[in-house]
């Protein structure tokens, strides 16, 4: 009765110890799935920021160069009294600004509207840990040639 007893409580304690050992490799497990999680965060927050400040920073580009488009004005017009802008040396003139400004992209003219675009695609620092490896930036500003304005009074 003794030996039955005593082969219970052994079988019992080798249950627990292999029970033990199968959870062994759980805590390391955890911590890589919460720290790829922290890291991604991190990125969002990081690389957003950057992403943020990119989109600002083109925008601004853009607008000033549909600004020095719009003002390209067509001078034979002039001499007729119009005041009109000259499509071609708007397109040009936006463009190179861009191209000064160290973010080439495109222009366009639709009336006597000028249109700028720049787009390009940023790289992440942190985020190609999860697999992003860069954003994409595409930023589009207008410049309307105003006619009839008189800021001298």
């Amino acid at each position: 009765m003794r030996s039955r007893v005593t082969d219970r409580l052994r079988r019992a304690a080798r249950a627990l110890v292999c029970r033990r050992r199968s959870e062994d490799g759980q805590f390391l497990a955890m911590t890589v799935v919460f720290m790829t999680m922290f890291l991604a965060l991190a990125g969002l927050v990081a690389d957003g920021g950057r992403y943020l400040d990119a989109r600002q920073a083109a925008a601004a580009e853009a607008q000033q160069a549909a600004r020095a488009g719009a003002s390209a004005l067509d001078v034979s017009q002039l001499y007729a009294g119009n005041v009109a802008l000259d499509p071609d040396s708007a397109v040009t003139t936006a463009e190179n600004y861009m191209d000064s400004a160290g973010q080439p992209g495109t222009a366009w003219v639709v009336g006597n509207t000028v249109y700028a675009e720049i787009s390009y695609r940023q790289a992440t620092q942190l985020l190609g840990i999860i697999g992003v490896d860069s954003l994409q930036i595409t930023v589009t500003q207008s410049a309307t040639d105003v006619v009839g304005t008189n800021p001298g009074g």
